[in-house]
């Protein structure tokens, strides 16, 4: 359904490939999604050609191609954790590759929303509060969030959270509700990961996903752009 794109950055004129999926109906907006450590995995390729089947116009860039160029060929590969989790570490888990994410909002029309898993779901809070022209903003199992609480999201923003994540224990959970209690985080009855296939739990990953379009309509993410 989708096709492969290339966008360039505007802070160097970088060239990287991105996923698109267009809608084949009326539009609802324009949607980034960040990746986890894995890369541009199948499963994400997937989630972009169904959230195009809901309206969105869907971009995935490749958010580690200043270090590997090409899209993952498997969702995950334990052989290769150490790589990318040296890519994610190394861009300050997204801090340093938001000119990717700017240039992915830029090349859609308004509105448009972001919404990111793992490692892309702390791109996403930092996308939040450093990006332009976002609308809103859902973040998935982000684990380095809390290295961030000093920055406040400009736009409406929602997290989903496993109640059994170890890689979010309850104290990160806590600081995140006591630096931002007005955001909604949403607890879920399963692990981290739980929209993709090496966690997937099936009642989270349908609850979070209608909390995460309903986010969207709430914002501008209505047939033809209208809420």
């Amino acid at each position: 359904m989708g096709e492969v794109v290339q966008l360039r950055s505007a802070r160097d004129g970088f060239a990287f490939d991105a996923y698109r999926a267009a809608p084949s109906d009326a539009r609802r907006g324009g949607l980034v999604i960040c990746h986890a450590i894995w890369g541009v995995t199948p499963h994400l390729r997937d989630l972009a050609d169904g959230f195009a089947e809901d309206g969105y116009e869907v971009l995935v860039p490749s958010l580690f191609d200043r270090f590997q160029k090409g899209f993952a060929e498997r969702d995950t590969d334990p052989a290769l954790f150490q790589r990318q989790d040296g890519f994610a570490r190394a861009t300050h888990w997204g801090a340093d590759v938001l000119d990717g994410v700017q240039a992915a909002i830029n090349a859609l029309s308004p509105p448009v929303f972001l919404l990111g898993f793992c490692f892309g779901g702390t791109t996403a809070w930092v996308a939040a509060s450093r990006c332009a022209g976002l609308s809103a903003v859902a973040c998935y199992y982000g684990g380095q969030i809390t290295d961030y609480l000093s920055e406040a999201p400009k736009v409406p923003t929602v997290l989903h959270l496993g109640k059994s994540d170890e890689l979010i224990p309850p104290a990160d959970v806590d600081a995140i509700r006591q630096a931002h209690p007005e955001l909604p985080v949403y607890m879920y009855d399963a692990g981290h990961a739980f929209v993709a296939p090496n966690g997937f739990h099936a009642d989270s990953a349908r609850l979070s996903r209608l909390r995460t379009l309903a986010l969207f309509a709430r914002n501008g993410g209505g047939r033809g752009g209208e809420a």
